[in-house]
């Protein structure tokens, strides 16, 4: 069915949208089915449950941003990046990126995955795609033990970003505070 990717990333998408605004509580079919412009039957023909809508929808986001994040990464390994830039570089991508309902979403999909274990395998893949990726950018740094680094480096950007979200906090305490992470050694007098 040639129709069936696009209908799929439209109900996706139109997930993300729904949980930025309104939550997961706000998740339901006829609402999908408008925000995507579907019918409501292929919601459920794409979608068995509303976890398995809420599962897709977590890690195609996180699958996009992974995808959006290594592509940036490996443009700027081939130039000589220290820790300083990394960071600055890590700032500039937080601050071109809006928390608009997409970007909401993830969050409110982390806490339900916290009461829901059907989602915690997605939430751990995502993690783990991100843990991944910061553990590749540590390696290129020479961040020592980058393996290790990473979750905690992870850990750092989701809730600096958490904090930004909920407070309007600037980009540079995220910037700042990955300066700190590295060591004060990094910093530019």
């Amino acid at each position: 069915m040639s129709t069936a990717p696009g209908t799929r990333e439209r109900i996706i998408r139109a997930v993300l949208r729904i949980i930025g605004e309104h939550g997961v509580a706000g998740v339901t079919n006829r609402r999908i089915a408008r925000e995507a412009g579907v019918s409501l039957g292929s919601v459920t023909y794409h979608f068995a449950t509303q976890n398995d809508l809420l599962r897709e929808s977590l890690r195609s986001f996180v699958a996009e941003e992974t995808r959006r994040f290594t592509e940036l990464a490996a443009r700027h390994q081939c130039d000589a990046i220290d820790v300083v830039e990394a960071s600055a570089l890590v700032g500039q991508v937080a601050a071109n990126t809006s928390f608009d309902s997409e970007h909401i979403a993830p969050f409110e999909l982390y806490i339900q995955a916290g009461r829901d274990p059907a989602l915690r395998a997605a939430a751990d893949e995502c993690f783990a795609a991100y843990d991944r990726l910061a553990a590749s950018i540590l390696s290129a740094l020479g961040v020592p033990d980058p393996e290790r680094a990473a979750r905690a480096a992870v850990a750092l950007v989701v809730g600096i970003q958490l904090r930004r979200l909920a407070t309007g906090s600037a980009v540079d305490d995220l910037v700042d505070a990955l300066l700190m992470f590295v060591g004060d050694k990094h910093r530019t007098p």
